[in-house]
């Protein structure tokens, strides 16, 4: 694995970072090894063809697309990439194909590995090893009835990698709910488990107080696809796994705050809210973006059926030019 460089940029916000957010940030300055778990990952969405065949060729154009926009790492495939509707086949190859994009450039590749019990995961997991990826995640067991299920399916994938780790942590597909104390205690027996995405509610009081046991958690980010990237950088948790169509903004903004830009960046994020505030009122804003910006041929989900109206591109193309100054790519 090549040793990662950085700019003077990226070193004076590293530094920055840590004199600006919370008490809880001081205590997680650990080292690991690798690229650093922190910041900007995006959950990367997987493209279609007009016929709903993942387009492979675009999913490779994504990690290219991410590089460019400086995020320092990405997720696939999860719950934003459409994880369910893809076949196991298409997890595999979808791995290689990220994988071979990624071999050579600086963000992070983190892989997921969930399954629907500790077997299943496996199968994705010895996969994902194979590929040589700088982490991996994994949602919680779709068949696991209990906490004990819950934490023996984290136990076996923990066992089987000395990567970083990231549980997810989502109710989706289950309703267990793991205390901190269960996470804890898990991150301490498995020390490259100690990484977590922590979606469950109520997420900001889960958050502190995982970030309180630092710095045995080694790091906590935040979903909320960006809608709460400011909220993430002054409570000075580790990182948000946000939407991809705007990587290149959330990216400054993370950097700016971090300098301590914090009038800069909160400009910048009250434009780029107004483009997220169109996702629950235009359904397809995410996949309109991605198609608008170059980076898929079409807006093509296996989710739902998407038809963008005049009226709406034309709303999505008022709120999207205020960010235009800010785009990288």
């Amino acid at each position: 694995m090549t040793q990662k460089t950085f700019t003077r940029r990226q070193l004076v916000a590293t530094v920055a970072s840590a004199a600006v957010a919370s008490p809880f940030l001081k205590a997680a300055a650990t080292a690991e090894p690798g690229k650093t778990m922190r910041g900007v990952f995006p959950i990367m969405a997987t493209p279609f063809t007009a016929t709903k065949a993942v387009d492979w060729e675009d999913l490779a154009h994504e990690v290219e697309f991410l590089d460019r926009c400086n995020v320092p790492g990405m997720v696939w495939p999860q719950l934003a990439s459409e994880n369910s509707k893809l076949t196991k086949e298409e997890r595999l190859r979808g791995m290689e194909v990220i994988a071979k994009a990624g071999k050579g450039k600086k963000p992070a590749i983190i892989l997921g590995v969930q399954g629907a019990n500790s077997k299943e995961a496996m199968e994705y997991l010895e996969h994902a090893e194979k590929l040589d990826p700088d982490g991996l995640i994994a949602l919680p067991p779709t068949q696991a009835k209990t906490i004990d299920e819950w934490r023996e399916y984290y136990h076996t994938l923990a066992r089987a990698t000395k990567r970083p780790l990231f549980i997810q942590n989502s109710l989706s597909g289950t309703k267990l709910v793991p205390s901190i104390e269960v996470l804890v205690e898990l991150a301490r027996e498995y020390p490259n488990c100690a990484y977590f995405k922590e979606e469950i509610k109520p997420e900001i009081e889960r958050q502190l107080e995982l970030a309180k046991h630092r710095p045995v958690v080694k790091r906590v980010f935040a979903g909320g696809g960006g809608r709460n990237l400011l909220y993430v950088l002054r409570l000075g948790l580790d990182g948000v796994m946000a939407g991809n169509a705007y990587a290149d903004v959330c990216v400054d903004i993370w950097n700016l705050y971090s300098e301590g830009q914090k009038e800069k960046a909160r400009e910048i994020y009250s434009k780029l809210l107004l483009v997220l505030a169109c996702e629950p009122q235009i359904d397809g804003t995410r996949q309109y973006m991605m198609k608008r910006r170059g980076v898929f041929k079409t807006m093509v989900s296996r989710q739902k059926d998407i038809s963008i109206s005049p009226e709406e591109a034309k709303e999505l193309e008022f709120n999207f030019d205020s960010l235009k100054s800010h785009l990288r790519v």
